[in-house]
């Protein structure tokens, strides 16, 4: 299958064929016009139109009725189903960008959102989300992570900043694969202590194609998998971001699984992490991350979500997640 139709049949949100944003604004606009709000037909509208075309219905309802929508929304709405639709507004990369900016601010830093993002996104995402965040935020998203973290995990999040990862040609040289797995494990198994700046250099600047055959030669070399290494040799933040790095080589669409997954599971809902999630990868790949999550868990994303969220919030998910067929 070629390329294209894979990622055609990655989207779950496709939007309206037939659209016109007009007819679209002045139906939210009645859903929440006077006593009471139409939640219904608020999902209905923004969950069924593409992300492009939900910036024109936005354009629409000020034109019409000279308001905000998402100000509106803000105003009518509460809660999870409330910061669900909210984000659906937002233009993609400003939504990472308000994403990572929120993971900041404040007292702690949600270092798990910083490292999903930096760790799955291309370079040019990356580029974009950075352009973003400076327009949004009027700061550099590199100079906030390096004000907000420290140590090697800082080191590893801004090196993965720069995307360096990407290399489209597939070109490995399997030297210098053979090279990379003797120098990761001369700076983890074979000393006592880790040389960290190694592990990230190679993690953080060879190419995917290029850390597949890196993997396979380290296990040769160390008789154990580079995720058993990483969690033997290092702890915490670094161990995660170092981690996530590999998952992402491995399998991108696993890698979101198992994010969805740990969202859903046990008690309570990680609520940031689904939306995030099902909002950024909607009108990309979530299609092929249900594939996967329903190999790796046995049951469909969908059966989580109903099993684990009620109400509007419920309704609103299940539409961007899309059938189970």
């Amino acid at each position: 299958m070629a390329w294209w139709k894979a990622w055609e049949t990655g989207i779950t949100v496709k939007g309206s064929p037939h659209f016109n944003p007009d007819p679209d604004a002045e139906t939210l606009y009645k859903a929440m016009k006077g006593i009471g709000t139409n939640e219904q037909a608020i999902i209905d509208v923004l969950t069924k139109r593409s992300n492009a075309q939900r910036q024109q219905i936005a354009k629409s309802f000020k034109a019409q009725f000279g308001k905000d929508l998402t100000e509106t929304l803000q105003s009518e709405l509460s809660g999870k189903f409330e910061r669900l639709i909210v984000a659906l507004m937002y233009p993609p990369y400003r939504f990472e960008a308000k994403e990572l900016h929120d993971a900041m601010k404040g007292l702690g830093t949600e270092e798990g959102v910083i490292i999903e993002i930096l760790a799955s996104r291309t370079k040019n995402q990356l580029r974009e989300i950075m352009k973003a965040y400076e327009e949004d935020y009027g700061s550099s998203l590199e100079e906030d992570i390096r004000g907000d973290t420290s140590g090697y995990l800082e080191r590893i999040l801004v090196c993965l900043l720069q995307g360096s990862r990407d290399d489209v040609s597939g070109f490995v040289d399997p030297g210098q694969a053979v090279q990379d797995a003797q120098d990761l494990y001369a700076a983890g198994e074979k000393i006592h202590g880790t040389d960290e700046m190694k592990f990230i250099t190679i993690l953080c600047t060879r190419s995917a194609t290029h850390l597949m055959r890196v993997f396979e030669e380290y296990e040769k070399i160390a008789g154990k998998s580079i995720e058993d290494s990483i969690q033997s040799e290092t702890h915490g933040s670094l161990e995660e971001a170092m981690l996530t790095v590999v998952k992402c080589t491995r399998n991108l669409h696993s890698y979101f699984a198992e994010r969805l997954y740990n969202a859903l599971k046990g008690a309570g809902t990680r609520d940031g992490t689904l939306i995030r999630n099902i909002v950024s990868r909607s009108e990309i790949d979530l299609n092929l991350i249900k594939c996967q999550f329903t190999k790796m868990y046995g049951k469909t994303l969908s059966s989580m979500i109903v099993g684990d969220t009620s109400g509007d919030y419920k309704n609103a998910l299940l539409n961007l997640v899309g059938s189970d067929s």
